[in-house]
This record gives structure tokens, sequence and C-alpha cells, in this order.
């Protein structure tokens, strides 16, 4: 088990993920048996590299998908992973409290969240009154998808721009621009492909 109390810099935290995905695609994820040490240390306090935004889909664990130990990571999960007050108010807390250097913003492919918004502005579909406050959400991210592409290119593009979307909101905010300017801590989007198990990380724009 890795020290999760060591100390890293933003570019090591996001290599360290990229190792783990690496591991986890390859079938070689270490999955290990919690011992009651590891236990007892982790007691002591958690101190994650990374803290992860990412959907509440069931297919999509961040602890399994980047073959972290207990302690590693502070996930955050909510459909679409879309920011809210009370993921807003987590996020501050792991930036106050936990110190994370990095911060990452995590969707995947064949979101539902992310198909059901584009179904409210293609088709005009009428979903429960506390879904469509989540869609509101994501909608203003469709703004920059061609919603005339074929379905399978249009929810790529959809679920990227969402994605980039929360991260600009982030780095927006008072509290995200403080963050980002002091240079400790970066902001990361990423995408899960269901299909191959693979995190692609989303270039900086």
């Amino acid at each position: 088990m890795s020290d999760p109390a060591a100390p890293c810099t933003p570019a090591e935290a996001l290599q360290r993920l990229k190792a783990g995905n690496d591991r986890f695609v390859r079938g070689e994820a270490k999955f290990p048996t919690v011992q009651e040490s590891v236990l007892a240390h982790l007691k002591q306090g958690q101190h994650p590299f990374a803290t992860i935004l990412s959907c509440s889909d069931s297919r999509v664990p961040p602890e399994l998908v980047f073959d972290a130990d207990l302690g590693e990571l502070f996930v955050i999960r909510v459909a679409g992973n879309v920011l809210g007050p009370a993921v807003t108010g987590t996020l501050e807390y792991a930036a106050a409290h936990l110190h994370t250097p990095l911060f990452v913003v995590m969707g995947h492919e064949n979101c539902g969240a992310v198909s059901a918004a584009i179904d409210s502005r293609v088709k005009g579909a009428k979903l429960e009154k506390r879904i469509s406050v989540l869609l509101e959400n994501i909608l203003p991210a469709l703004d920059d998808v061609d919603l005339g592409a074929p379905p399978e290119k249009r929810l790529h593009d959809a679920v990227e721009a969402n994605v980039r979307r929360t991260m600009r909101v982030l780095r927006e905010s008072p509290e995200g621009a403080a963050l980002m300017g002091k240079g400790a801590v970066r902001l990361a989007g990423a995408v899960y492909d269901l299909d191959t198990g693979r995190v692609e990380f989303l270039d900086e724009r």
C-alpha cells in the first residue's frame, strides 16, 4: 500500500491516476484485502492526493478505475457530475481541509443524465421536477454541441462539453479562482470509456 499521507505535486497526482487507470485497463489492479493494520492507519486521518467529482453511474467507481487504495481519493458522486451547493461545499472542504493538489471532473461515455438533457433540448422531453433541476445544470453545456450531429457523436461531444463547463464554472467561481491562482492546485477534466475502461484526460482550453 502506498502512503496516502505522502505529499505530492499536482503533476505527480495526475500521473498516479493515469498509472492506476493503466493497471485497471491491463487487468492488473490490486483490489487488496483490507487488513486491521491498514484500517488503524486510516483511522488517524485522511490525506487523499486527488479529489474526484464524477457521475453516480454504478459502472464508474473512481477508486477501482484508478486502482486506488483506501484513503487516496476524495470522491464526490452526483448524476451528470454537475455542480450544486452541496457539491461545491464539498469541493471547498477538500481544498480547505484536505489540501488535495489535484481536482478532477470526470464524465463518462453514454451518460444517462447527459442523454436526458439532450432529449429535453431536442425533443422537449419532460421529466420529474427534481430530475429537471439536475438537467438545468447540464443544458448550458449543450450550447457548444452540434445537436444535428449523429446521435453517437452528439452524445460523445455533449459528455465532454459537460465536463468542460463544470470545470469552467469552478475556475470562474471566487473560490476556484483563488485556488488556481496560487498555482498549487490543478483542475483536470476526464472522460471514462465504458467499452475499454480507459480514462481520457482532456486537453486544457
